[in-house]
């Protein structure tokens, strides 16, 4: 390389934006700049981004740029879907790299890789993705397993990204000479990747918002301002639409969740109300785990309050039995409902041969709903019905696991217009765990349940009444 060649290199690689007004003739936009120039001295960044802002071809710069300045580099990408990839950030590569005589003589772009023509089995760029019934195990393993002095990952529309896809490349990050992850996505909903490096881990990113706020003087010029005024005029400011198209704001309710982060954390801080009486029926509901890396899950419930519940795991089914047995006799509970699918039969076979039947009932989710019409199947209704009593006097316990797996289903509806609550499986896949706990408070609902005559004749005494509702069954809360 000749000393003026060297000299290019090193002023792009400390000033990328020089790189993209020598190679592509553009002009940045002002929030563009500010991300550019953060690249050399931040090693994650992301971009929470209104509708058509130019994020993906910022994303395109950058890689170009870590491609054309870090030798022998390697930069694997990464969307939502393979078409998205190769819809979204993979033609922005190519359509960049025809505006620089530079990168189209030093670089050859295919499909599915860029590599550098000098050097192509170390110098390269990679689209990524994963089958759609993808484990989340597989999906982890698109960006897992590379390491190299100089490493880029790039990850578009993020916030639909899995979290393991996420953590695997910010477990690249500890090694290597430069190693940096760059992300960019909507902010369309209150969790996962986008959601956290906004949020709770800042600390750790450098954050760049984009909005097309018509009275906001640092908008993004890309968003048509009569039209974002006609979408505010329409929806108001605080719709899902315009927060998350027009502000770049998170929304305040997803438009597809049963339960919102904010639904959630209200439950928990709720106290038991004085008026919660002891004569509500005591119930138990237990979700039973059906793979290895489950857990079974006892949730117990008595009206307005719920306590934090039991976790079992590696019990055979008598063994998980005789715990249940345990916690009816303990909390006199009236009546315990159990996932019957799969191993649970064995469970509620036991407990019915001990002499449990009358306290203990099986419930299958894929089961008709008691109100057809409304719901698909029984576990929406079930999940309904508990997602109602959050948002309306529930009170949650403290347990954030449980927080997560309520907060994450979604729903939508059927030709029919009944509900319909996402798969448990595709939950796993989003989650990296099953969401055995809120499965097994929402199996507290599976009916109408009336509390004993012993209970009855207990919650006649005024000073009982509040005792009992205080009561925590497992000792825990």
């Amino acid at each position: 390389m000749t000393a003026p060649a060297a000299e290019r290199i090193r002023v792009w690689r400390e000033d990328p934006v020089s790189f993209v007004r020598d190679n592509f003739g553009v002009e940045p936009d002002a929030w563009q700049v500010d991300m550019l120039r953060a690249v050399p001295t931040n090693n994650r960044l992301v971009a929470s981004a209104c509708k058509g802002p130019g994020k993906t071809a910022v994303l395109a710069w950058i890689g170009w740029n870590f491609l054309a300045t870090r030798p022998h580099c390697k930069v694997p990408c990464t969307s939502i879907t393979g078409d998205n990839l190769a819809d979204g950030l993979w033609t922005e590569f190519a359509k960049w790299q025809g505006r620089s005589p530079f990168l189209r003589k030093a670089f050859q772009w295919t499909k599915t890789r860029i590599v550098a023509k000098d050097h192509p089995e170390t110098w390269w760029a990679s689209a990524r993705a994963w089958a759609k019934d993808a484990d989340p195990s597989a999906q982890a393993n698109t960006l897992a397993g590379l390491h190299e002095d100089y490493l880029l990952f790039l990850i578009d529309e993020v916030s639909e990204i899995p979290d393991g896809v996420v953590a695997a490349a910010e477990a690249a990050l500890t090694g290597g000479i430069e190693t940096k992850l760059v992300m960019a996505g909507n902010p369309t909903r209150t969790e996962g990747p986008l959601w956290r490096a906004v949020g709770a881990d800042r600390h750790l990113w450098h954050v760049t918002r984009i909005n097309g706020d018509p009275d906001d003087p640092k908008r993004s010029p890309r968003i048509d301002i009569d039209e974002a005024r006609k979408q505010i005029a329409k929806h108001g400011r605080d719709s899902y639409v315009v927060r998350v198209n027009i502000l770049g704001l998170f929304p305040e309710r997803q438009a597809d969740k049963l339960l919102d982060v904010v639904d959630v954390e209200r439950a928990v801080e709720r106290a038991a109300p004085e008026g919660t009486s002891s004569s509500d029926a005591r119930i138990l509901g237990l979700d039973v785990a059906r793979f290895g890396d489950d857990a079974s899950y006892l949730a117990p419930r008595q009206g307005r309050v719920a306590w934090r519940g039991r976790e079992f795991r590696g019990l055979d089914t008598v063994e998980l039995a005789e715990q249940l047995i345990r916690s009816i006799d303990k909390w006199q509970a009236d009546a315990a409902f159990v996932d019957g699918t799969g191993v649970g039969g064995g469970v509620i076979d036991h407990c019915r041969h001990r002499g449990y039947g009358h306290v203990v009932h099986e419930v299958q989710f894929g089961a008709r709903a008691m109100d057809p019409d409304m719901y698909q199947d029984r576990r929406t209704e079930m999940h309904w019905r508990l997602a109602e009593w959050v948002k309306g006097q529930g009170c949650l316990p403290q347990d954030q696991m449980l927080a997560d797996e309520l907060a994450a289903p979604r729903y939508w509806f059927d030709k029919k217009g009944r509900v319909v609550l996402e798969q448990k499986v595709d939950i796993k896949a989003r989650m990296g765990r099953s969401p055995d706990r809120a499965d097994a408070y929402a199996l507290t609902f599976a009916g109408t349940v009336m509390p004993s005559r012993a209970a009855a004749a207990q919650a006649a005494s005024a000073s009982a009444s509040r005792a009992a509702v205080d009561y925590d069954p497992f000792g825990n809360r």
